[in-house]
C-alpha cells in the first residue's frame, strides 16, 4: 500500500511537495523561520528521504537510517510538535496528490508509517542528546585561505571536542546565510590541537559557498553539525586500493591518506588527482608529502589539456584507469561531483572491479526539482531520471 500509493505521489512530486509546505505554513505560521528563504533544496531533500524509506521498508538498516535522521535533526531544533505537524501535512499532501488512489487503507497505513517513522528518528535524537551531544559545534574560523578565485581552505577550530573519523563530512551553517545547512568533507585526520580544515568551491549561485570562500574570515563563528558519512577506510591491512578524487573531493581522500600515512605507512595503492585545468591542482604539494610519507603510492595527476573544455579531464582519466590492472583485487575509495562519481564508477565495473568495494558518498544535488510526467504517455515519451533516490546506495551484501 505504501509503495503504491507513493509511486502515484512521485509522478506529481513537485506538486505534491508544494502542497506540502504550503499545507504546513498555513496551519503552523511560527514554522516559517525554522526553514531557509529558498526552499528548493529543501524540497529534494524531503523526495530523497521519503524515497529512501520507502525503497528500504524491508532493509535492516532503516532504522539505523531513521535514527541518523533524528539526530541531524537535532541542528534544526526539531520537537514532537514539529514532527506532528510535518505528518499532518504529509497526509494532507499526499490524499491531495494521490487522487482517486488514496483510500482509507492508505491513509491507514501512512498514519502508522510516519508515526514508527517519527518514533525512530525522535529516538536517534534523544539517544544523541542523552550521550551528551549538542546539536551542533560552534567553530571558530582560525585560517582562511584562497586558492584561485573560486576555492578556499579553511581552518576551523571547534569550542568543543568534535569526535570524527577521516572521510567523514559534516553540515556548515554561518550566520550570513541564515538557516541553511550546506555539506563539506572534513580534509584530515583527527590532529592533536583538535583543529579541522573544510575546502570551499564556490558554485555560481551558491549563497552558502559564496559566503564562505569570499566574505568569511579569521575570528568569525561557524556552526557544524555531527560527523556522517560512509567514506570511511574499511581495507584490511595489507589490501590494494586505489584512491580517485576530483575537485574538492581531494578533501576526504586526504584525509583517508593521512590517515594510512600515520597507520600503515608502508600501504600499497594508487592515486588519481583529477582537476579541470592546472591550476586547480590546489593539493598538489599535500598529494607530495603524502606520497613521501607512504612508500607504496604512486601519484597520477590528470587534468584537461590547455584550451580543451574541462569535463575532458575525466575522459583522460577513464583512459587511465583501462591501462590499470587488477582492479577485481582493489578497494576504490572515489570522491568528486555527482556526476563524476556516478560515471567513474560504471567504469570502474566494466574494468571488473567489485561494485561493493568501490565505496564513495553520494550527496543530494540542491537545487535541481524539476516537474515530473503525470500522465502514462508523457512517461513513456520521456521516462524521468531517478532523482529522489541516492544512486550510490545498495542493497546489504547476501551472505
Amino acid at each position: 500500500m505504501l509503495r503504491s500509493t507513493f509511486a502515484v505521489v512521485e509522478r506529481r512530486a513537485e506538486h505534491a511537495v508544494t502542497f506540502f509546505y504550503s499545507h504546513l505554513f498555513w496551519n503552523n505560521p511560527a514554522m516559517r523561520e525554522l526553514f531557509p528563504e529558498d526552499m528548493r533544496p529543501q524540497r529534494d531533500r524531503l523526495f530523497a528521504a521519503l524515497t529512501h524509506v520507502v525503497t528500504h521498508l524491508e532493509s535492516p538498516g532503516l532504522a539505523d537510517y531513521l535514527g541518523q535522521l533524528g539526530r541531524d535533526h537535532r541542528r534544526f531544533l526539531a520537537s514532537p510538535a514539529l514532527y506532528a505537524a510535518v505528518g499532518s501535512s504529509l497526509l494532507a499532501a499526499f490524499a491531495h496528490a494521490a487522487g482517486a488512489a488514496w483510500s482509507l487503507e492508505a491513509e491507514k497505513a501512512w498514519t502508522e508509517a510516519y508515526g514508527h517513522v517519527a518514533d525512530l528518528m525522535l529516538a536517534g535524537a534523544d539517544e544523541a542528546a542523552g550521550a551528551g551531544e549538542p546539536a551542533w559545534w560552534d567553530a571558530d574560523v582560525v585560517r582562511h585561505e584562497r586558492y584561485g578565485e573560486d576555492l578556499a581552505v579553511l581552518t576551523l577550530r571547534p569550542r568543543q571536542h568534535l569526535p570524527f573519523l577521516p572521510g567523514q563530512y559534516v553540515s556548515v551553517s554561518s550566520l550570513r546565510v541564515p538557516r541553511v545547512w550546506r555539506t563539506y568533507s572534513l580534509a584530515d585526520a583527527p590532529r592533536p590541537d583538535g583543529t579541522v580544515e573544510l575546502h570551499v568551491s564556490r558554485i555560481p549561485g551558491g549563497a552558502m559557498s559564496t559566503a564562505l570562500v569570499d566574505e568569511t574570515g579569521p575570528g568569525e563563528t561557524l556552526r557544524l553539525s555531527a560527523p556522517g558519512g560512509g567514506l570511511t577506510a574499511c581495507t584490511k591491512p595489507g589490501g590494494l586500493r586505489t584512491y580517485i578524487c576530483a575537485g574538492t573531493g581531494w578533501a576526504p581522500v586526504k584525509a583517508l591518506l593521512s590517515e594510512a600515512a600515520r597507520t600503515e605507512p608502508e600501504l600499497k595503492g594508487r592515486l588519481f588527482v583529477v582537476a579541470r585545468a592546472k591550476e586547480y591542482l590546489y593539493g598538489r604539494r599535500d598529494a607530495e608529502r603524502l606520497r613521501k610519507h607512504i612508500g607504496g603510492l604512486s601519484v597520477t595527476y590528470i587534468t584537461s589539456a590547455p584550451g580543451h573544455r574541462k569535463d575532458q579531464a575525466t575522459e583522460r582519466l577513464l583512459q587511465a584507469l583501462r591501462a590499470c590492472v587488477h582492479w577485481p583485487s582493489h578497494d576504490v575509495y572515489l570522491a568528486g561531483p555527482p556526476g563524476f562519481l556516478t560515471e567513474v564508477a560504471e567504469a570502474l565495473v566494466e574494468l571488473g572491479t567489485d561494485p561493493y568495494r568501490i565505496h564513495h558518498d553520494t550527496l543530494q544535488p540542491v537545487g535541481r526539482f524539476t516537474a515530473r510526467p503525470n500522465t502514462a504517455a508523457e512517461r513513456l515519451l520521456g521516462p524521468p531520471p531517478p532523482l529522489w533516490h541516492n544512486p550510490g546506495a545498495r542493497a546489504p551484501r547476501e551472505p
